[in-house]
């Protein structure tokens, strides 16, 4: 009989067909059509390049198999199958130690470099995912295009509110939805969505109003950005989503948040305040905000942070350019305030989230390690434990 085979799928339910792993692998194995993005069996060598750009984690599945799932046999499915009954051994029994540690080590290859996979918050409410994908997208309307960065500031940031009129979209703080750009690509094919943290809270950028806001950046030749950057009242609007099942805000009023972001990243975080504003509008010092931007004028928010009371919101600003100051960055002020962060981290209550430009995350990593050793702790392995029970949460582009 012949040896098991560790198949490489990906999860029909909450694949966005966003293409990101389309365009990352670089063998060329990952395919689709207009139902399913799958991945060919005779083509995948597990090289992991794919795991990263995924925003929901659906290329992140694996089967032991004795046949692999042909193409044709994925294209058509609703949902993955469960791992079946693998006979390991010539005898035609089932060796489910073997199975067991085939499995277990087909994870571990697939997590490495990755951290592991991610969990949700234990208290978190129950998310709904990819309700509504391209080939029945929600229609909405714009209610708002305003700019949040000063005119002379060098990056063109907005806030959108998106009205959903009387249709439902159950969004969660933390989660994220689909732009469709309108239009074609050089293919002819409709073009991918663009994802996009939502910035508002679960009951809508204004309390119980079904509506809720995004935070664009305007960027050079970009599709997607601009076509939303130049949204008009009254525009409207091809959603998908909602999507992402780990990134979410702990409705545990006694969690503690350490939210470290740069530029749009930011946007969850403002979700995750005004969500504890409305429900606990009097828990103090629970929560800390690490925000990192150029100069002022460049920071997304700035002004409407200023009004939130630093005894509720304990924020920490780095910028980088301004006039005759010394650089600074976010992993910067993470060291200054190094024994209120050792402390956060040595209370099983605190959870660590990181949003925003990918290339932050050595930086902060770095300054994790550094305070965490300052103060007898061991990072790797307090970090892996945070994961696991859905305490750390990292979200980079």
């Amino acid at each position: 009989m012949s040896k098991p085979l560790k198949q490489h799928l990906i999860d029909p339910e909450i694949c966005i067909r966003c293409h990101a792993c389309v365009e990352a692998c670089p063998k060329d194995a990952i395919t689709f059509n207009e139902d399913n993005v799958v991945v060919d069996v005779d083509i995948c060598d597990h090289e992991m390049a794919c795991l990263g750009p995924c925003p929901t984690g659906a290329i992140d599945n694996w089967r032991l198999v004795k046949r692999p799932y042909s193409l044709e046999e994925q294209f058509g499915w609703f949902e993955l199958p469960e791992q079946q009954e693998v006979a390991a051994g010539t005898s035609g029994t089932t060796n489910f130690e073997a199975l067991d540690e085939a499995i277990a080590a087909l994870l571990d290859e697939a997590h490495k470099g990755a951290g592991g996979a991610a969990v949700a918050p234990a208290s978190a409410s129950k998310p709904t995912v990819n309700l509504y994908g391209l080939k029945a997208p929600l229609t909405a309307l714009v209610q708002g295009n305003f700019r949040l960065t000063e005119a002379g500031a060098d990056n063109d940031v907005r806030h959108i509110i998106l009205d959903l009129g009387t249709q439902k979209f159950p969004v969660l703080e933390g989660q994220t939805l689909g732009i469709i750009p309108p239009g074609r690509d050089a293919k002819g094919r409709a073009h991918a969505p663009r994802l996009y943290s939502v910035s508002s809270p679960r009951d809508g950028e204004r309390p119980n109003t079904n509506n809720l806001s995004l935070t664009v950046k305007r960027e050079e030749n970009g599709l997607c950005s601009n076509y939303i950057c130049d949204l008009a009242r009254g525009d409207e609007v091809a959603l998908t989503g909602p999507f992402g099942a780990t990134f979410l805000l702990p409705d545990d009023p006694e969690a503690r948040l350490i939210m470290v972001c740069t530029g749009t990243g930011s946007a969850p975080f403002r979700a995750f305040t005004m969500r504890r504003q409305r429900v606990m509008p009097d828990h103090m010092g629970t929560m800390a905000l690490y925000f990192g931007a150029r100069t002022p004028q460049s920071l997304p928010y700035f002004g409407p942070l200023g009004k939130v009371p630093q005894a509720f919101l304990d924020k920490h600003f780095a910028f980088s350019r301004l006039k005759n100051r010394p650089k600074t960055y976010v992993q910067d002020e993470l060291r200054a305030s190094g024994a209120q962060i050792a402390a956060m981290l040595k209370d099983d209550k605190t959870y660590v989230y990181l949003c925003g430009l990918k290339a932050m995350e050595t930086g902060v990593e770095a300054a994790f390690e550094d305070i965490a050793r300052a103060h007898a702790l061991n990072w790797p392995e307090l970090r892996q434990r945070m994961r696991t029970e859905g305490r750390y949460h990292v979200e980079t582009y």
